[in-house]
């Protein structure tokens, strides 16, 4: 796919961070381009790995399991902050690559060409006296072998190359907006009156390979990602588009449960708002709207089954009884 047909895809399931989108898709791209090309021409591969920063909720999984699926590439996630509580870093990092495996179907060529979403990395900080066998620095030195390219050999002997496998980082990175502002102070890009600004004004705000060492990545890590894409807070506005627009929305899977059912759903728009604020109060990004969304459904689907007179449900406000008729 080329990146705009990627972008098209991701817009049917992941509402805004549209930047994101583009630098996803065009890291992608790339780095497939760059697959088949050492295939056909013997190349030597220089992987462009790719690291997501965003607050929580704001979609950065999702994408990673949105991409894969729409480009059918076996998939797996894995909790940075689990790695760095076991001091088998290793042996867990082979379990990973043990699911992409099975994701693949066993198949072992296809596994190589996957995708692994490792989230949380912005937790991997070495801790004053804290034992480096378990540190967040001792993963991310375990972490480099494999995503640079290593043959790994897995538990049931067979050997996995990592080379091809794009591996995408994600993180809250809760500081570095402090350390880009003192950054930003003095590093302003200085150019003729005839450059274009936006492009100055992109290339001032990105996030540099030091702005990450100083939030605490070391170097070695830092630079095996050195694609960066920036998910922004979701306003209230892209709250209520996803609760209602995605192919997959939670609005249209519980129209679809009560009209199979024979009942007909209808929420006005004022209840999604609602729901929105409340969400905004929690302050975790879109996580928290199914939540809020199934506690307002419930007390409809426990009383539909045993009405069957019943064929229309009607919601006004999240702090009324649904109307039921």
């Amino acid at each position: 796919m080329k990146p705009s047909e990627i972008v098209t895809q991701l817009n049917r399931h992941v509402i805004g961070q549209d930047e994101a989108k583009k630098i996803l898709a065009v890291a992608v791209y790339s780095h497939f381009r760059k697959v088949e090309m050492v295939a056909v021409d013997r190349l030597e591969m220089l992987k462009s790995n790719i690291l997501l920063i965003g607050p929580t909720g704001t979609g950065k999984t999702l994408l990673c399991e949105t991409l894969a699926r729409v480009l059918e590439l076996p998939f797996v996630t894995a909790d940075a902050t689990s790695l760095a509580q076991t001091e088998y870093v290793n042996e867990e990092l082979d379990a990973i690559l043990q699911r992409l495996l099975e994701r693949a179907g066993g198949d072992i060529e296809k596994a190589g060409r996957g995708i692994v979403f490792i989230d949380e990395v912005d937790k991997l900080k070495a801790i004053s006296g804290q034992a480096r066998a378990a540190s967040g620095e001792n993963v991310q030195h375990a972490l480099l072998k494999i995503m640079e390219g290593a043959l790994v050999r897995l538990k049931g002997g067979q050997t996995i190359d990592t080379t091809q496998i794009l591996f995408i980082c994600g993180g809250a990175f809760v500081g570095l907006e402090s350390i880009l502002a003192e950054t930003q102070a003095f590093g302003f890009i200085a150019t003729a009156a005839s450059d274009d600004q936006k492009v100055l004004d992109r290339l001032n705000a990105r996030v540099k390979p030091t702005d990450l060492f100083r939030f605490g990545l070391i170097p070695e890590f830092a630079g095996r990602l050195p694609i960066i894409a920036r998910l922004r807070e979701l306003s209230k506005d892209a709250m209520v588009r996803i609760m209602i627009e995605p192919q997959h929305s939670i609005y249209r899977q519980f129209r679809a449960i009560l009209q199979n059912e024979g009942v007909e759903l209808v929420i006005e728009p004022l209840v999604f708002g609602q729901i929105a604020d409340l969400a905004l109060e929690f302050k975790v990004g879109a996580r928290s709207l199914r939540g809020i969304f199934e506690e307002m459904i419930t007390p409809v689907l426990y009383a539909v089954p045993d009405r069957p007179e019943i064929r229309k449900v009607t919601i006004r406000s999240l702090f009324e009884e649904a109307v039921l008729t």
